[in-house]
C-alpha cells in the first residue's frame, strides 16, 4: 500500500464509513443477532478494515507504514489463477529495477508473504526455493559473495556454506540431495589454448565444476570438472563474443539427480544435458548439442537451456531458451523461448518430444528461466530475462501469468506449498486521524496463518483492553479504530482463534 493511498483513499473511505453508519439504525448500532426484540441493539463497531488496500501501487514498488524499511517490487498479475496448484511463488529479484531486491514470497494476487531484501547494495540472490532437509520444508537460494543459505519455517538461518577446494561458488545451482548433502555450481578459468575456437593460444578457459558437500562440515564428497570430460568442440560460442576473458565454452546451470543416484547436467554453451557418472565422473550420455548421443526427434532440438530435470516418470524437463533449427547443417536459433518435456528411449537411444508449453506473448529469454513440473500436473515457468512467470495445465492452457517491472530481473520462479511463523514478533504503526478516530497498520513479514487482527487500546502500554478485530487484508492490514487512547497493540489469530503472535504497543 502506497502514502499516496493512506491519504486519499483512506479518506474517502472514512466518508463512506461514516454515511453507513448514519444510515443504520439511525446511530449507527446493528441488531443484536438472534434477537426476536425488535428494537434490541449492540455497540457500534469500533473496528473495521479499511476497504480496497489489496491493490498493487501504481508506481512498481510496495510502501508499507508498519515495515518502512522495506520496498519490494510490485508484481503485476495480468492472467488471474484460475484450476492453478496449491501454494505460493517464489522468485528473487534483482537490484537495479523498481525497489529492492531480494528473496520473495508472493501469493496468487501478487500479494507480498514474505520478503528478505539484499543485505547488501550490490550482489544478486538466484535459486530461490523450498527445498527438504532433514525431513522437514526449508526455505533456500545462493547469495553473492559466494554463499548457500538455508532457513528455517520460522525463517531463521539454520545453515550457511560455501564452496570448499578455494573455490568461489557459483549460484546457477544449490540443491539438497536425498542424502541431505548439497550440490553447488562453480566457475572456474583454466589456461588452454583457444586457437581452435578463434582465440589465443594463451588463452583461459571456464571450466563448470559440479561440488557435493557435507552440509554441515563442508567437507567435499564428490567433485566434477567439465574441463577433463568435454572438449571445447563442443561450444556454440566463440572466444570473440564471449562476455568472458578468454572463454566460458560450457556455462553450467543445472544439475539434477538422476533415478540411479547419477546426475543430470545442464550446459548453456554446448547447448547440451549430460549424465554423470556420479563416481567415476565418467559421461554416460549427451542429450543435443553437436555430439548427442540421441536421435533427437522432431521439435526436440533446443539451445541455450537451461533446468534439466528428470522426472518421476522418466521424462526430461526443459526450459529452452531458444530453439534450435538446422538449414542445410548449419544452426539456426529461433528467438522464442519455450518449455519441453522429452522422452528418452535409453535402449534406442532416441529422443520424442512429448509436449511443449509456448507462452502467447512469444517470450524469448536470452538468459535465465526454469520449468517446475508440478504435483498436479501443471508446469509453472520463469521466464528468465522475460520477465514473466506462468502456470499452464498440463494440455498448455495458460493458467495464470504475471510480471515483475523492468529491470527486476529474475534467474527462475517457482511455486511450492508453504507454510511458517516467524520467530520474529507482528509490527504495528498508528495514527490519529481525529479525536476519537485512529489509523492502524499491521504486518507480519512472513506469516501464513493469520486470519484476524485483535485490536486492543489504552491509556498505558500497560494498561490495554480489546476494542474489536479486523480481517487480516494481505501483506499490510490497515484498519480504522474508534478510540481516544493514546496507546493501541495487535494480537494476530488463526482461524480457530488461536493467538499467533502480539505487537509491541505503540504510541498513536
Amino acid at each position: 500500500m502506497s502514502t499516496k493511498f493512506t491519504r486519499s483513499r483512506f479518506l474517502r473511505a472514512v466518508s463512506a464509513g461514516a454515511t453507513y453508519l448514519a444510515l443504520t439504525a439511525t446511530v449507527g448500532c446493528d441488531l443484536l443477532a438472534g434477537s426476536s426484540r425488535r428494537g434490541a441493539v449492540r455497540a457500534r463497531r469500533k473496528v473495521w478494515t479499511l476497504p480496497d488496500v489489496a491493490a498493487a501501487p501504481s508506481l512498481g514498488v510496495w510502501v508499507f507504514r508498519s515495515r518502512p524499511e522495506l520496498s519490494p517490487p510490485a508484481v503485476a498479475v495480468t492472467i488471474q489463477a484460475n484450476n492453478t496448484a496449491p501454494g505460493y511463488i517464489f522468485v528473487a529479484p534483482e537490484e537495479g529495477g523498481s525497489g529492492q531486491g531480494g528473496s520473495m514470497i508472493l501469493d496468487d494476487s501478487g500479494q507480498l508473504v514474505w520478503f528478505r531484501p539484499l543485505q547488501g547494495t550490490t550482489g544478486r540472490v538466484m535459486n530461490f526455493k523450498v527445498q527438504l532437509y532433514r525431513g522437514s520444508p526449508v526455505l533456500t537460494w545462493g547469495e553473492t559473495p559466494g554463499e548457500y543459505v538455508i532457513f528455517d519455517d520460522s525463517y531463521r538461518e539454520i545453515a550457511r556454506i560455501r564452496a570448499a577446494n578455494g573455490y568461489n561458488g557459483d549460484h546457477h545451482e544449490f540443491i539438497i540431495t536425498p542424502q541431505d548433502t548439497a550440490m553447488i555450481t562453480i566457475y572456474n578459468s583454466v589456461p588452454r589454448d583457444l586457437s581452435s575456437v578463434g582465440g589465443s593460444t594463451e588463452g583461459v578457459a571456464w571450466q563448470g565444476i559440479v561440488q557435493e558437500l557435507d552440509i554441515e562440515t563442508g567437507e567435499v564428497l564428490f567433485e566434477w570438472k567439465s574441463i577433463e570430460h568435454v572438449g571445447l568442440d563442443e561450444t556454440y560460442v566463440s572466444a570473440l563474443d564471449d562476455h568472458y576473458s578468454g572463454i566460458d565454452y560450457f556455462h553450467i546451470n543445472s544439475i539434477d539427480v538422476d533415478h540411479d543416484d547419477n546426475l543430470i547436467v545442464s550446459a548453456r554453451e554446448t547447448s547440451t544435458v549430460y549424465k554423470i557418472d556420479r563416481i567415476t565422473g565418467e559421461i554416460i550420455w549427451r542429450l543435443g548439442g553437436k555430439k548427442s548421443d540421441f536421435e533427437m526427434g522432431p521439435g526436440t532440438r533446443f539451445a541455450y537451456q537451461h533446468d534439466a530435470r528428470r522426472q518421476p516418470d522418466g521424462t526430461i524437463t526443459i526450459f529452452d531458451n531458444g530453439t534450435m533449427v538446422f538449414d542445410n547443417g548449419i544452426p539456426h536459433v529461433v528467438e522464442e523461448s519455450r518449455g519441453i518435456v522429452l522422452e528418452l528411449d535409453e535402449e534406442r537411444m532416441t529422443a520424442s518430444l512429448v509436449r511443449q508449453y509456448n507462452h502467447p506473448d512469444q517470450q524469448f529469454a536470452d538468459a535465465a528461466g526454469n520449468l517446475q513440473a508440478l504435483p498436479n500436473g501443471n508446469v509453472f515457468i520463469g521466464w528468465g530475462r522475460a520477465l514473466a512467470m506462468s502456470e499452464f495445465a498440463e494440455d498448455g492452457e495458460l493458467l495464470f501469468n504475471a510480471t515483475l517491472p523492468p529491470n527486476n530481473r529474475f534467474y527462475r520462479a517457482f511455486r511450492f506449498p508453504w507454510s511458517a511463523r516467524p520467530s520474529s514478533r507482528p509490527v504495528a504503526a498508528a495514527e490519529r486521524v481525529s479525536g476519537e478516530e485512529i489509523t492502524v497498520y499491521a504486518s507480519w513479514n512472513g506469516a501464513t496463518e493469520v486470519a484476524t487482527w485483535d485490536v486492543l487500546a489504552g491509556e498505558s502500554p500497560e494498561n490495554l483492553e480489546r476494542v474489536g478485530s479486523a480481517a487480516w487484508n494481505g501483506f499490510e492490514t490497515t484498519m480504522v479504530v474508534q478510540t481516544s487512547e493514546p496507546y493501541v497493540a495487535l494480537q494476530a489469530k488463526d482461524p480457530s482463534g488461536r493467538l499467533l503472535g502480539s505487537t509491541e504497543p505503540v504510541p498513536v
